[in-house]
């Protein structure tokens, strides 16, 4: 199983970025998928999450800004992200959880400037 990040980038406070992430090596309509981000310095955290049947979770402090949605049968997940804050910055990181293990991709940067 291989997870590709992409879509980061440099963006202004308020504004906008899509990442999408592309994961091969099956078919994974049944798992859960989701988005972590890791900041300078600090530990890695949860962003959101998506189950099989479409349910969401976000952190709180992304709640309202940030939507994350999948395509099954392209075997991608999304997260858009709004009205982005400068403690927004940091790589972000996809993940799926199968039934033997947990799987990560290396990650895409996102830089929110003041």
């Amino acid at each position: 199983v291989q997870l590709q990040a992409s879509g980061g980038g440099l963006v202004q406070a308020g504004g906008s970025l899509r990442v999408s992430c592309a994961v091969s090596g099956g078919t994974f309509d049944n798992y859960g998928m989701g988005w972590l981000r890791q900041a300078p310095g600090k530990e890695r955290e949860p962003v959101a999450v998506i189950g099989s049947n479409g349910f969401t979770n976000y952190r709180d402090s992304v709640e309202g800004r940030f939507a994350i949605s999948r395509d099954n049968p392209k075997n991608a997940v999304f997260l858009q992200m709004n009205n982005l804050e400068p403690e927004d910055t940091g790589v972000y990181i996809c993940w799926i959880g199968l039934s033997d293990r947990d799987y990560w991709g290396k990650g895409t940067q996102v830089t929110v400037s003041s």
